[in-house]
């Protein structure tokens, strides 16, 4: 894998909705499918680590390697092999999705067991050699197989074809989950169903010396189901009887998970523990008493309230200090057990979109980030820094609007007020509640009063329950709630909002708690929003909607100050699809699916309309041959860019004669740079808004691939006859998206977010300063569900 120039600080992911997608390896590493990809996360440390679903609990190196494999929804299987998570093969032979992987080693080869909704079961040999195919083994395997009959059927493998040796049945509904365990000398199949109910098999060897005896009424016993094994010419009796029916969840129990072996005193060592999942949202810790062998409830974790729906899967920790559960929507709950108490305790846990993110924007100081998705949320992520640990992670620490739209586009008004645009025909204005303002200071080490300023913000927001707007709750209305308390239960939710957090908080928090009041509606628009921008100075905002027709794609401005619609902008033809102010919130920039873009003054005399149109391009003066999807200006508003379907990216200008703030006429904003072909149609390009150590301008550009590139431009070089664009490189495959980049944005301030929290406490503040600014982040937000966050260093381009 080769190096790369970009270092990834954060991914903001979260599961596939989907069950058999988390796995939590030996080396405490949790493997989960998010999209396309596959993601490896460390707990402890709060961040992700790369590439691999499904771990192989029984490496014969546990400690060394890690073996994964994960299914996914094309008909093949991947193996993964080697601590760099390297593909090994890909396995064909499926017609429809992946649903479920197993594996197991057999002498040197991997046994690997798959089902899909083709209806089908394939086994899969596979090797250092590259090779998967079939094969005999000299121990037998049993695979267990849940349908939608209700029943678990079991398999022998004999030759190179699966035999049906028992049916086991009892459930009354679909069996969603079956996993074994081996312990002293027998195996335990636990099987859950969507009757509510999880089955513990025990499947034990019957010796030659066993002879049937008549039954003894007197003495109460499980029934027990005998096949046969024929190996080698060796034949082998087996018994399976119930061992037990676990009854404690109230819904559909998705998954069933035993603890991990772990090795002691160089055995490696089983317990009998069981952890399950259910759609009622807990979990649940089952093991036998000692002495009475009675399975009993150990613990039992969950979350109460809120509109989701329960969890699909859970995993334990190899040591069995930790559990997490997958939700619905994605969402990994984590739990981690007190090592003082008995207690378990909600844990801070990685989060993200769980459908494309379609826009995202730094806050005008750099310090967090607010994205918006096709999930109908708008999540806000900021450095925190763990106590006792050296590392900054990133968390989401808010959802300020959850929509019954999917969401569009957003942009910052001010350092704690965004606007939103979703696929509706209306914007709205959201401020920050006091409630966020303080934690965030808590949670980030800012001072409180800083961030304050004596501004009068709402205490929080509820959302009626069945309205979609978020209203304001004043202190003064508190009082009049709890007089109410008593008589409206529901009342108790307001108060929830109130709390206060030293870290991150869990998901039934970011879901219910940290919502942000809509203080205001905009309606202006024929068809659902598109795309918006704001300007530098936090008094305009612009917006554009969806349009095939002129009459549908003005530009409409809007003012900050009463929220009220100032001027419509009427050139293109067909949907605007990015716009941009410059820096110095003179020019306002629109790019359209016409294949044109429109530049726009601000009016220094009071008595003109705000804005008019100052250059364009046209049919017969256009570059880009297909739609225009983005565009940035550059940090001294001299010139702007544009990147297009057609993969060319292309800088225009200049825009104001040099050294001065004189703008150049219409007609001499041209093509100044070489066109670029970057192979792949361009989907994000901006501006970084620092310059490099020569003067010359940092771009990023991303792709309709997922690949994000790094170019120097320099005008000066196209002038004197050079080459002026230089390849910087860009982000390698482990570190690309995986699908189309829809948005990419420089922090605007140079250093890396969060380094304040890290060296706060730290000597030499000086040369920390001059080290952390010859550091620029940037932000990505793609189709693959995912958000990015990379740091880069200038000295090294």
């Amino acid at each position: 894998m080769s190096a790369s120039i970009c270092q990834a600080c954060h991914v903001a992911c979260c599961a596939n909705g989907t069950p058999n997608v988390v796995s939590w390896g030996h080396g405490g590493i949790i493997a989960f499918g998010t999209c396309s990809s596959v993601a490896l996360y460390d707990p402890k440390v709060g961040r992700l680590e790369g590439g691999g679903v499904r771990f192989n609990l029984r490496s014969p190196s546990l400690l060394e390697s890690i073996h994964a494999l994960y299914g996914v929804s094309h008909g093949l299987n991947r193996c993964m092999f080697s601590s760099q998570f390297a593909k090994l093969m890909e396995l064909k032979g499926h017609t429809e999705a992946v649903c479920a992987v197993d594996s197991v080693y057999m002498d040197s080869d991997i046994l690997v067991a798959s089902s899909a909704s083709d209806s089908s079961v394939k086994l899969w040999l596979c090797n250092d050699r590259k090779e998967g195919k079939s094969s005999v083994f000299r121990t037998v395997p049993i695979l267990a197989c849940g349908g939608d009959d209700s029943q678990v059927h079991l398999y022998l493998l004999h030759g190179e074809r699966l035999q049906k040796a028992m049916t086991l049945k009892g459930h009354e509904d679909w069996v969603r989950g079956v996993e074994w365990v081996s312990t002293r000398g027998e195996l335990l199949l636990a099987s859950c169903s969507q009757d509510s109910l999880i089955r513990v098999w025990r499947l034990t060897a019957k010796s030659s010396t066993d002879t049937p005896t008549e039954d003894d009424h007197a003495i109460i016993k499980m029934k027990e189901d005998v096949f046969e094994v024929d190996d080698e010419g060796t034949s082998s009796v087996f018994s399976v009887s119930l061992e037990t029916v676990l009854a404690g969840h109230e819904n559909w129990v998705c998954g069933v998970h035993w603890q991990p072996p772990v090795y002691k005193d160089d055995e490696l060592q089983q317990s009998a523990r069981l952890l399950s999942a259910s759609m009622d949202k807990t979990m649940i810790i089952w093991a036998p008493e000692d002495g009475s062998g009675v399975w009993v409830e150990q613990v039992r974790v969950g979350e109460v309230g809120g509109n989701t729906l329960g969890f699909y899967g859970c995993q334990m920790s190899p040591d069995g200090s930790m559990i997490v559960a997958h939700a619905f929507h994605g969402a990994l709950h984590l739990w981690c057990k007190d090592p003082n108490k008995e207690d378990w305790r909600p844990g801070v846990v990685i989060s993200g979109h769980f459908k494309a993110v379609q826009d995202l924007s730094w806050d005008p100081e750099g310090e967090f980030i607010l994205s918006v998705g096709s999930d109908q949320t708008t999540r806000l992520f900021t450095p925190w820094k763990k106590q006792g640990n050296k590392q900054v992670t990133w968390h989401e620490i808010s959802r300020p609007q959850i929509h019954g739209y999917d969401m569009q586009c957003l942009a910052m008004v001010g350092r704690f007020q965004f606007v939103s645009g979703a696929d509706e025909k209306v914007l709205r204005v959201f401020q920050a509640p006091r409630n966020f303002v303080e934690n965030f200071a808590n949670i980030t080490g800012t001072s409180k009063e800083k961030l304050l300023d004596s501004v009068n913000l709402p205490e929080g927001a509820s959302t009626p329950a069945l309205g979609l707007s978020n209203k304001a709750v004043f202190q003064g209305n508190i009082s009049g709630y709890k007089i109410l308390l008593h008589a409206f239960c529901s009342v108790i939710n307001l108060f929830i909002f109130l709390n206060v957090f030293t870290e991150p908080p869990p998901e039934d928090h970011l879901l219910q708690n940290t919502l942000w009041p809509e203080i205001q509606k905009l309606y202006g628009h024929g068809f659902e929003i598109f795309c918006l921008a704001s300007d530098s100075t936090g008094t305009l905002v612009a917006s554009a909607c969806k349009a095939s027709k002129a009459e549908h794609a003005a530009v409409i401005l809007w003012s900050t100050s009463t929220w009220r619609q100032l001027q419509m902008l009427p050139y293109h033809t067909l949907t605007v699809t990015q716009m941009a102010f410059s820096p110095d919130a003179q020019l306002l920039l629109a790019v359209s699916r016409d294949r044109t873009w429109s530049l726009w003054r601000r009016s220094q005399e009071s008595t003109e309309p705000p804005f008019s149109l100052y250059a364009h391009t046209g049919k017969e003066t256009a570059m880009h041959t297909r739609i225009i999807w983005s565009c940035d200006w550059s940090p001294d508003s001299k010139y702007f860019v544009t990147s297009s379907r057609d993969k060319r990216v292309i800088v225009w200008g200049p825009c104001r004669r040099d050294g001065s703030e004189e703008m150049v006429p219409p007609a001499d904003i041209r093509p100044c740079s070489t066109i670029l072909d970057v192979g792949n149609s361009a989907t994000a390009v901006a501006f970084c808004p620092e310059l490099c150590s020569d003067n010359s301008y940092l771009l990023a550009v991303g792709l309709d691939c997922g690949q994000i590139l790094l170019y120097r431009w320099s005008p000066n070089q196209k002038e004197s006859g050079g080459d002026d664009w230089i390849s910087c490189g860009g982000t390698n495959a482990s570190q690309s998206h995986t699908l189309a980049v829809k948005r990419l944005r420089w922090r605007p301030k140079a250093g890396r977010a969060g380094a304040q929290i890290s060296d706060k406490d730290a000597e030499g503040d000086r040369e920390r300063e001059l080290e952390e600014s010859s550091w620029v982040q940037f932000a990505s937000a793609s189709d693959d569900h995912a958000v990015k966050i990379f740091s880069i260093n200038k000295l090294t381009l």
